[in-house]
Order: C-alpha cells, then sequence, then structure tokens
C-alpha cells in the first residue's frame, strides 16, 4: 500500500495526534478519526450546530510495515458489529442481548490490526 494521504476535520485550528484518546463510544472506539476523503474531513470539520468554520488537517501515513483491516474487504454485517461493539443505541435489555449475539456471530477480532 506504501504511503496514503489522510485528513482530519476538527473545530481546532491545530491538533497533536494521541494514542489512545478520545470517546469510547465513537464508531470504532477511542481513536484520531482520519479519512481519505477531504470533503467528508471538511463536513466533520464543521459537524458542530454552533460552528461557522473548522479546520482540515493533512496527514501522509506509510502503511508499509502496519496490519490493516479494511472493512470494504469484508461483510457488511462484520462491519456493523464493529460499530456496534462501541455504540449503545438502546438502553434496553433486550438490545443488548441481541446486540451481543450479533458480535458474537458476526464480529473480527480486531485485536491484532493498528
Amino acid at each position: 500500500m506504501g504511503k496514503i494521504i489522510l485528513y482530519h476535520g476538527t473545530s481546532a485550528k491545530t491538533v497533536a495526534p494521541t494514542f489512545g484518546y478520545g470517546e469510547e463510544k465513537h464508531d470504532y472506539g477511542k481513536g484520531f478519526y482520519l479519512t481519505e476523503n477531504i470533503e467528508l474531513a471538511k463536513a466533520w470539520a464543521v459537524c458542530r450546530p454552533n460552528d461557522a468554520n473548522g479546520w482540515v488537517h493533512k496527514y501522509e501515513l506509510d502503511t508499509e510495515n502496519l496490519n490493516i483491516l479494511d472493512f470494504q474487504e469484508m461483510n457488511v454485517l462484520s462491519w456493523l458489529a464493529e460499530l456496534m461493539k462501541h455504540r449503545d443505541a438502546a438502553d434496553s435489555k433486550r438490545y443488548r442481548m441481541l446486540a451481543k449475539q450479533f458480535i458474537e456471530k458476526y464480529g473480527v477480532d480486531t485485536s491484532g490490526y493498528e
């Protein structure tokens, strides 16, 4: 894969990517979220209702020695199971039980990936 260009949209003018930082309830848990799509980064830069402007930071990442899990190469149910690991869509006992079963059936062990 080599080197890729990634973007991070935020309301902050300066950003210091920090390992293990962030909210547990984001799509993939704690982390510094990046995208290859600059338009998506622009949208995230002003995602708060009171923000009129934001910033898009550009990064170059060398992927040569990284073990990357690409959900686009997997079943969409595996991707949904990963999202369910980090989200509480409902407080009901039924949801918690069904979500656990869904994750067990379709989830992927992501521990070996960066």
